[in-house]
């Protein structure tokens, strides 16, 4: 539904996008990650025809952004980073006003605004100024003014931006309900808006791609070891001194009352270290597999350097 070929983009000697090429699935949410000037915005920006790209290609569902730009326009609804609301206009007024310039047809134009405000929660609200109402409500009405006109295809550019902790939640349940009936990127730079909202990533960084897949596939990629936490009653470092006898542990580590033991994958030595800390009566209290999560990754990818 969203596809970018070796697309690069240079302001003057500056090279904001480096040959970046991605996928997102029809019905999916995905976030594009990376630090502050990683190139996300200007990769959202040609996305939606903002920007021409200096090389490569991009299309959104059927449509070459560069070659069909307002057929491509028709599917594509676009929340910018700063919000392009007027204040002194109602939020019912300036959805009308959206809607009008999206061509949506007059006589669905009511039905069309009416559907927005239900989607994002705007009722309580839709007869007032936006210059009057909250932070919170006004990233709502960006983001009805991008589904106004029902696109397939939605991107959002740091749709949390300035909220405080509980509008941030509301947003992404917002986002999350929106999965399905249409396919989302949104650009981040905050980790857990990633985990909680999107099904797949792409993290770049200095406009390059360091990495794009599930997050479940990606975090696997770059999974070494398999291990355990290990919580026991009795004394950690007899426990560990035990544990590093078994056949197969390659290390074991003792942080915040617990500890971390890893073994290479293939093997499965939890058996093992449970009957061992059963049989020496250890106290075994609490046992979970050491997962690598998506900070994990990507510290490891964008600090590290690497490309997957």
């Amino acid at each position: 539904m969203i596809a970018v070929d070796h697309l690069t983009k240079k302001f003057g000697d500056l090279t904001a996008v480096r040959d970046l090429s991605f996928k997102v699935e029809k019905g999916q949410i995905w976030g594009l990650l990376g630090p502050n000037a990683a190139g996300k915005t200007t990769t959202m920006r040609i996305l939606t025809g903002f920007l021409p790209a200096t090389e490569g290609k991009a299309s959104v569902g059927n449509f070459d952004v560069f070659e069909q730009p307002n057929e491509a326009k028709t599917i594509l609804g676009y929340l910018p980073e700063v919000l392009p609301l007027y204040p002194d206009m109602t939020v019912t007024e300036y959805l009308q006003f959206v809607a009008a310039i999206k061509k949506v047809p007059a006589a669905k134009r009511r039905e069309a605004v009416g559907k927005a405000v239900k989607v994002t929660g705007l009722e309580s609200v839709k007869g007032r100024l936006i210059k009057n109402i909250s932070r919170g409500f006004k990233q709502r009405v960006g983001i009805a003014q991008a589904l106004v006109h029902d696109p397939l295809v939605l991107i959002l550019d740091e749709p949390t931006i300035g909220l405080d902790p509980a509008q941030i939640i509301e947003i992404r349940s917002l986002i999350k309900s929106l999965r399905g009936e249409h396919t989302i990127i949104l650009s981040t730079h905050i980790l857990p808006e990633v985990t909680q909202t999107c099904d797949g990533v792409v993290i770049i960084n200095e406009g390059r791609l360091m990495a794009s897949g599930s997050l479940e596939d990606l975090t696997a990629s770059i999974r070494h070891k398999e291990g355990l936490l290990i919580k026991v009653r009795k004394d950690s470092p007899d426990a560990a001194a035990e544990i590093r006898k078994i056949a197969g542990v390659d290390k074991v580590e003792a942080a915040d009352g617990e500890l971390k033991v890893e073994w290479k994958p293939g093997l499965d030595l939890r058996d093992d270290i449970v009957r061992l800390l059963v049989e020496k009566r250890f106290g075994l209290l609490e046992m979970r597999p050491v997962a690598m999560n998506i900070e994990d990754l990507y510290l490891k990818i964008v600090s590290g350097g690497s490309e997957q």
